[in-house]
């Protein structure tokens, strides 16, 4: 357990916060840049600011502070221009590193004093098909590229959900292995009205550090431990993201209260279909309650989402009782805690890349790396155990719209009676 004080300090991410001062040293991803080809102007929180994302029509990105200092009018009304975002209330007008360009009736009686205001400004950055921005003090590290963003053949997506609760408890989820035995595989089971089989159970589980995060290994009864599962493990990347091979997913604070789930998703392409090349990447929301509004409980992401918020917005961590299943979430919370006085002292947390070169073609420990380095025949992708159920629908999360799993069916060359899509729903995949 931690005291009242060790729990706000894990959980507070907004300005003058030890945790929002550690969050604020990385490049934390905002939106999928699909996003601002539907509409170039974005109401944005993070970290507990109301901020602004924007394209201007010459293509600069821009994340400003949301309110103008005019009169405080809200610029996420605001309308781009070839260079920067005008406020809709009487015009003036910033750049993307919030210099005043025009404030257009002052222009005119008094000339030039626009150079009195500027408007607070951060750096952002697409990379991967994703929105990233740097609320930290200069110089800003290095944003990290990821190797799996450069894989060729695949079919990518961005998934967002909005989830009311803190941050650091989905994180969390992101280095407990055990928790995929009862929620995703046993809960699963009773999901769909039967009492068993369960899945096979963990004997034995392991947690190593790497220069990115942390690896979480696990040998289970159908495993030992030449698997990849604990030969390479997967990879809990510092400080608010988790790689698991055919996705990444990054836990986002809004406020103390409220998350931004982003999973980037990657679907390699058959051999029939290369050379394949994505025109561009779609994003897609994810509902996390019904019309009812019933939690959804069909997906793995979705089932992790009812486990973050029922342990309330923010998780009472006085009252737990932690076991020997939970050593990575003690690797965890030890780590941002030595982080947070690491930048207090004004050092560098872990996982900060300061080598431009570093920061190139990043390699992640891939478990089964052959299913997304190397492509398969259309014939051996249909009947892949794994990969063939991936066809049919997005597996990890609820709400893929139909129109975009056509539009995967189209690039892969595949039908829906070769999916046997008039059959029995596919069983909900197991990760991890």
């Amino acid at each position: 357990m931690l005291s009242e004080e060790k729990n706000r300090q894990l959980t507070q991410v907004g300005p003058g916060t030890p945790m929002g001062a550690l969050l604020r040293r990385y490049w934390l991803p905002i939106a999928a840049e699909g996003e601002l080809d539907d509409k170039p102007v974005k109401a944005v929180r993070l970290l507990g600011e109301d901020l602004v994302l924007y394209r201007d029509l010459g293509g600069k990105l821009g994340l400003t502070d949301r309110h103008c200092p005019h009169r405080r009018a809200d610029l996420s009304y605001g309308f781009v221009e070839q260079c920067g975002l005008r406020c809709n209330y009487h015009g003036w007008l910033f750049d993307e590193q919030g210099a005043c360009l025009e404030q257009p009736y002052e222009d005119v009686v008094l000339g030039n004093v626009r150079g009195r205001v500027t408007i607070t400004a951060y750096p952002v950055r697409a990379l991967g098909g994703l929105i990233w921005a740097y609320l930290g003090p200069d110089p800003a590290p290095e944003l990290p590229e990821y190797e799996a963003f450069n894989w060729p053949n695949g079919f990518r997506q961005v998934i967002l959900s909005h989830i009311p609760c803190n941050w650091a408890q989905c994180q969390e989820n992101s280095i407990d292995p055990v928790h995929f035995e009862w929620m995703h595989a046993n809960w699963s089971v009773r999901l769909k009205g039967a009492n068993g089989p369960y899945g096979p159970r963990h004997l034995r589980i392991g947690f190593d550090e790497f220069e990115h995060g942390f690896l979480y290994k696990r040998i289970r009864e159908d495993t030992d431990e030449k698997h990849d599962l604990w030969a390479v493990g997967r990879a809990m990347i510092w400080p608010i993201g988790i790689f698991l091979g055919d996705h990444f997913e990054w836990r986002v604070p809004v406020h103390d209260e409220n998350t931004l789930s982003i999973a980037w998703s990657f679907q390699r392409m058959p051999l029939e279909s290369e050379p394949f090349v994505q025109a561009r990447i779609p994003y897609w929301y994810g509902p996390i309650v019904d019309e009812a509004g019933t939690w959804i409980s069909s997906h793995v992401m979705n089932q992790d989402f009812i486990a973050w918020v029922g342990q309330g917005r923010i998780a009472d961590r006085t009252r737990e009782r932690l076991g020997r299943s939970d050593l990575g979430v003690g690797m965890m919370r030890r780590q941002l805690f030595a982080d947070m006085e690491t930048v207090a002292r004004g050092g560098d947390p872990k996982g900060i890349i300061r080598d431009p070169a570093a920061a190139k073609d990043v390699r992640l420990p891939l478990v089964h790396a052959d299913r997304y380095r190397t492509g398969m025949a259309r014939r051996d992708l249909l009947a892949h155990p794994v990969l063939g159920r991936h066809l049919k629908g997005y597996p990890y999360q609820f709400g893929q719209p139909p129109e975009l799993l056509e539009e995967i069916w189209r690039a892969a060359g595949v039908t829906r009676a070769q999916l046997g899509l008039e059959q029995a729903k596919a069983p909900v995949e197991q990760t991890g």
